[in-house]
């Protein structure tokens, strides 16, 4: 489990593609985050629940089953790209954020992005699915971010990145056709199952 607040990007030093399958390599800006880590540990990375297979000093590895090829956005990505970095919350750690699981629902993508003062504004695809998932002042997680949901429409919404997300994240980096990990609130996904359950 992970609380969407990323300790830091790290780059992809290493990717292999056998098919479907990818083993990546990456190099964390954080040296905090290779702290402990041990083979078999979770990372998030952009948002996925992955295993650490191997590390060493400066980097660790992981790797993709074909399931996590097709739902994510891993299988756009190249080397010296920045991904997202979270170790897994510990129990007795203050949970901040919300509860997410590093299972992705979607890849959606930027279809705005907008500047207001010190915050940047960016609006994504909602995919059909997912709506109801989403709701206004609700949250999301957007290659692992934990962001607060500003807006919806009949097929988009919008979040609002502050200078910290920005500075920390590779969010910052999101322009206009941008592909994302998305993976909504587990509790409103129960919500929504349960509604459709008692609806039948």
């Amino acid at each position: 489990m992970f609380s969407g607040l990323v300790q830091g990007t790290g780059k992809i030093t290493e990717l292999q593609k056998r098919g479907e399958t990818i083993e990546l390599t990456l190099a964390p800006t954080n040296a905090e985050i290779l702290t402990e880590l041990a083979i078999g540990d979770s990372v998030a990375v952009d948002g996925t629940c992955l295993t650490v297979v191997a590390r060493d000093q400066w980097a660790f590895r992981v790797t993709l089953m074909p399931q996590t090829f097709e739902k994510t956005t891993f299988r756009e990505r190249h080397t010296g790209d920045l991904v997202n970095l979270e170790r897994s919350v510990q129990v007795g750690d203050r949970l901040e954020g919300h509860i997410v699981t590093g299972h992705i629902d979607e890849v959606t993508h930027v279809v705005g992005r907008r500047v207001n003062e010190n915050a940047i504004e960016v609006r994504f695809a909602l995919p059909r699915r997912l709506q109801g998932q989403v709701v206004a002042q609700g949250s999301v997680a957007i290659n692992g971010v934990s962001l607060t949901v500003m807006a919806v429409g009949p097929d988009w919404f919008s979040v609002g990145l502050i200078p910290h997300t920005q500075t920390v994240t590779n969010l910052d980096q999101l322009q206009e056709g941008s592909l994302v990990n998305l993976e909504t609130d587990i509790l409103g996904k129960y919500v929504v199952a349960n509604l459709q359950r008692g609806a039948e």
